[in-house]
């Protein structure tokens, strides 16, 4: 016979517990082949009472390693810009460190780049997330103003280096700072058409959290939210084995658990689509991660949505909660008989018509 999954119905908050429990309880009593896997399923969820996001600007030639939805870890790389090689043939004349400053409007349609030299002593207090006002000045020497209302929202350090082509005009490179070799290039020398100037500026994420893209036309915005663990189900274990008399006695006298969800005083095992939907949760197996398209956020509490992408692909639900700052949707859907609330992002889910 084949092991099939079940639902023990247990004291909210002691699910783990039971779960140990009865893992122990199985093994002790060589009741092994009898049952497989137990399991509290949880899902990851952004962290509402979190202030911080983390945010990364980068060019919209860039290379994303992560899409929207993506789950990182601190120092997990975010995307890359592509290495720089030298246009033209030529000889190095000037290097020098300069700052940039990326100023965006309130209404986040328009930027402005400064690429200030270091000799100019740049406003040490312009950091992420300072507001500016125009005129207001961006060096304690030089000429340099800011020509719009806004907020900074990128500050870098890099290398600018001039070189004269063979016909007397000038090439300019920013290498990032960190990237710069000093060791291959110098003052003076000569650099042929291709050479490797610098490589690209690589983000990584500074923290654990949930991925969402922003695409801005010119550029686009990695935020990356703190999330936390939720359990999906919670007052419910989850319980791979053959029912059999004596199994069945021995999860019904495990201490916190209330029942098996039972049908006519008989436990039901979960539906096929039930148990795919479950083992995808837990990564046991392998579904299609497909790419999330943008689309335009007009849900409403209320109606009905199916769910194309992720691990309940195909569940039929309806919207509880909107949330359009991280274009993302709450919907109830079914499951062993009992509505549970799944977020998702909202190119997951598709209007009924």
């Amino acid at each position: 016979m084949r092991k099939q999954w079940y639902v023990v119905q247990t004291y909210a908050g002691l699910e783990t517990k039971v779960k140990q429990s009865l893992e122990r309880k199985f093994e002790s009593l060589g009741y092994g082949r009898y049952v497989g896997r137990v399991v509290v399923p949880e899902e990851t969820i952004i962290d509402s009472k979190s202030k911080s996001v983390e945010r990364h600007v980068v060019p919209t030639s860039a290379k994303l390693h992560v899409s929207t939805g993506s789950e990182v870890e601190a120092g997990q790389l975010l995307a890359e810009e592509s290495n720089i090689h030298a246009r033209r043939n030529g000889m190095v004349m000037e290097i020098k460190n300069f700052k940039r400053i990326i100023i965006e409007t309130a209404d986040r349609k328009y930027t402005k780049i400064y690429n200030i030299p270091e000799s100019c002593k740049p406003d040490s207090s312009l950091k992420v997330g300072v507001r500016i006002r125009q005129g207001m000045p961006l060096a304690r020497k030089c000429e340099y103003f800011s020509e719009i209302d806004g907020k900074i929202i990128s500050v870098e350090r890099l290398k600018r280096i001039a070189v004269q082509s063979e016909d007397g005009e000038t090439d300019i490179y920013y290498v990032p700072y960190e990237n710069f070799d000093s060791s291959k290039i110098q003052k003076g020398m000569t650099i042929k058409a291709g050479m490797l100037v610098g490589e690209g500026k690589k983000y990584y994420a500074r923290s654990k959290g949930k991925v969402e893209i922003l695409d801005l036309g010119t550029r686009r915005e990695i935020r990356i939210a703190k999330t936390k663990s939720r359990r999906l189900f919670p007052g419910y274990v989850f319980v791979e084995m053959l029912l059999t008399n004596e199994t069945e006695q021995l999860v019904r006298m495990t201490p916190n658990v209330i029942n098996f969800v039972s049908a006519g005083g008989q436990p039901v095992p979960l539906k096929r689509r039930e148990a795919r939907a479950l083992l995808r949760l837990m990564g046991e197996e392998e579904y299609e991660e497909k790419k999330i398209a943008a689309v335009e956020f007009d849900f409403t509490p209320g109606e009905a949505v199916k769910i194309v992408s992720g691990p309940f692909e195909g569940f039929v639900g309806v919207v509880q909660e909107v949330n359009p700052e991280h274009n993302e949707v709450k919907v109830m859907v079914t499951i062993f008989g009992r509505e549970t609330p799944v977020v998702l992002h909202a190119g997951e889910v598709e209007k009924l018509t």
